[in-house]
């Protein structure tokens, strides 16, 4: 009835012999944080949502912070980071967001650090995308727009990078063109036909 186990431990001895703790130990370390992250994944994914005052402040400051990263990213885009382009950031942040100069200046100087350390357009468009409705998506990218014409000109990565962000936020291509045109015609651009 009972089957000898005899051979499996003996195999189980062979395997093992040579493995010590000091060699298991970075296996273990890595396998506990993979764990602990999905862990977190999975508990994250089957929690209700709550709209409490701190969840809708968390949310407006990613969104927030989202916007003014995507605007930096934009104006360094061509690799010269102008001051009227500086400027436009800050006075597209300030009036966008109905903040104060300080709290505009804070947000700028956190989104430079994030725009620094930025390895893809993805997590930021994707917060965006999740919870802007296309109206509020068609305004980011018109203020992209705006911050890529400050200096009085549009280079050809800001155009590539504004058009990228457009076609991650899923704006349609018409309207990207219109509010492009739109901001052309503010920054006085001569508009070739």
């Amino acid at each position: 009835m009972f089957q000898d186990v005899t051979p499996w431990i003996a195999a189980s001895e062979e395997i093992t012999s040579g493995l010590s703790y000091d060699n298991v130990r970075p296996c273990i370390h890595t396998s506990n944080f993979m764990l602990k992250k999905l862990f977190i994944q999975i508990t994250e994914s089957i929690s209700v949502e709550t709209s409490t005052e701190t969840d809708v402040a968390g949310r407006e400051d990613a969104l927030r912070l989202a916007t003014a990263v995507l605007m930096i990213d934009v104006a360094r885009a061509d690799h010269v980071f102008e001051e009227s382009e500086f400027d436009r950031v800050l006075q597209l942040i300030e009036s966008h967001f109905a903040l104060s100069p300080e709290h505009s200046a804070a947000l700028f100087n956190a989104a430079g650090e994030e725009a620094d350390d930025m390895v893809s357009l993805y997590e930021f468009t994707q917060i965006l995308h999740k919870h802007l409705d296309e109206t509020e998506k068609a305004r980011i990218i018109s203020m992209l727009w705006q911050v890529a014409y400050a200096d009085g000109q549009l280079d050809k990565y800001e155009d590539s990078l504004v058009l990228k962000i457009s076609d991650l936020l899923y704006v349609s291509r018409g309207r990207v063109m219109r509010l492009k045109h739109d901001a052309q015609k503010v920054a006085g651009v001569p508009i070739h036909e």
